[in-house]
C-alpha cells in the first residue's frame, strides 16, 4: 500500500523548494536593476556636470535667454567700431582691395567675420528666448561664391525667356555683382525661420523690431530700392553696431541715407 502522507509531503518540499528558488532570483533579479539603475543615476550626474562646463557651440546652439544692451556696449561700439562696421557696399562701391576678414565658422558650417559674432549670438539667444527661432542661411562668401551665385540667377532667368541683357539686369537686383555684396565683408548675414519651431515671417517681423537692439540693420527695405539698388530682402541684415543701428532705426535711414547725412 502506498504510503499517501510521505508521497504528499515529498511533493510539497519540492513545491517550497521550487517556489524559494523563485523567489531568490526574483530578489537577484530585482538587486541588479537596483544596481544598474544607481550605476546610471551616477553616470547621469558626473557628465551631467561636465556638460554643463562645456562652452556653447558657435551660433545654432540653443539660447540662454533675453539680453539687454548695455551703455558699455554702447560705448565700445562708437569707440572702435566705425573704421569697418560702416564700410559702405553697393553697386556703386567695391570692397576695398586690402580689406581682410578673419572668419568665425558657425555650427551648421556657416562663417562671419569675428568681430560680430558675439552680436549675433546675443541675437539669436534673446530671438529664442522669445520664442522665435532663427537660423544664418548664409554668412560670408568669398568672389567666386558670389560669382556663382550671379550666374546662377542670370541662368533663371534666362529659363524664364528673358533676353541675357534682361536676365543679366534682373539678376543684379537680386543678387550683388561679385566684389559688391556685403556678404564678401563677413559682416552681413541671410537669416531665415528653422522651419521647425518657427516660420519666415516670424523671424523677419522679431528682427525688423529688435535686429536694431544688437547692432544690425535691414539693410534693404522695400521702401529703399532706389536709393540701395536691391530689392526688398526681409532676411538681409547687416551689422553697423549699437548706437548707428539705434539712429538708423529711429530715423527709418537706409545705410546709404546714413552715411549722406553723417558727411
Amino acid at each position: 500500500m502506498v504510503n499517501c502522507n510521505n508521497n504528499f509531503r515529498g511533493y510539497e518540499r519540492k513545491r517550497t523548494l521550487k517556489q524559494h528558488s523563485r523567489i531568490r532570483k526574483i530578489h537577484i533579479i530585482l538587486r541588479l536593476i537596483s544596481v544598474a539603475a544607481v550605476i546610471g543615476l551616477l553616470w547621469y550626474c558626473i557628465n551631467g556636470l561636465n556638460l554643463k562646463e562645456v562652452s556653447p557651440e558657435p551660433i545654432l546652439s540653443v539660447g540662454t535667454g533675453s539680453f539687454n544692451v548695455s551703455s558699455a556696449d554702447t560705448s565700445k561700439n562708437d569707440t572702435d567700431e566705425t573704421s569697418w562696421s560702416l564700410i559702405l557696399v553697393n553697386r556703386w562701391n567695391a570692397i576695398p582691395e586690402d580689406y581682410v576678414v578673419d572668419i568665425t565658422e558657425l555650427s551648421n558650417g556657416q562663417t562671419v567675420d569675428t568681430r560680430i559674432y558675439p552680436a549675433l549670438q546675443k541675437m539669436f539667444d534673446a530671438a529664442r528666448a522669445d520664442g522665435v527661432y532663427p537660423v544664418v542661411a548664409s554668412g560670408y562668401r568669398t568672389a567666386e561664391k558670389q560669382q556663382s551665385l550671379m550666374e546662377e540667377k542670370i541662368a533663371a532667368f534666362k529659363a524664364e525667356g528673358y533676353s541675357a541683357s534682361q536676365a543679366k539686369a534682373e539678376a543684379e537686383t537680386w543678387v550683388a555683382i561679385p566684389g559688391t555684396s556685403e556678404h564678401q565683408l563677413g559682416i552681413a548675414v541671410d537669416i531665415n525661420a528653422d522651419g521647425v519651431k518657427s516660420n519666415g515671417s516670424e523671424v523677419y517681423k522679431w528682427l525688423k523690431q529688435n535686429g536694431y537692439r544688437f547692432g544690425f540693420i535691414l539693410r534693404y527695405p522695400p521702401d529703399k530700392i532706389e536709393i540701395t539698388g536691391v530689392s526688398n530682402e526681409p532676411w538681409h541684415y547687416r551689422y553697423v553696431g549699437i548706437k548707428v543701428a539705434a539712429a538708423m532705426h529711429d530715423q527709418t535711414l537706409c545705410l546709404e541715407e546714413y552715411l549722406r547725412e553723417k558727411n
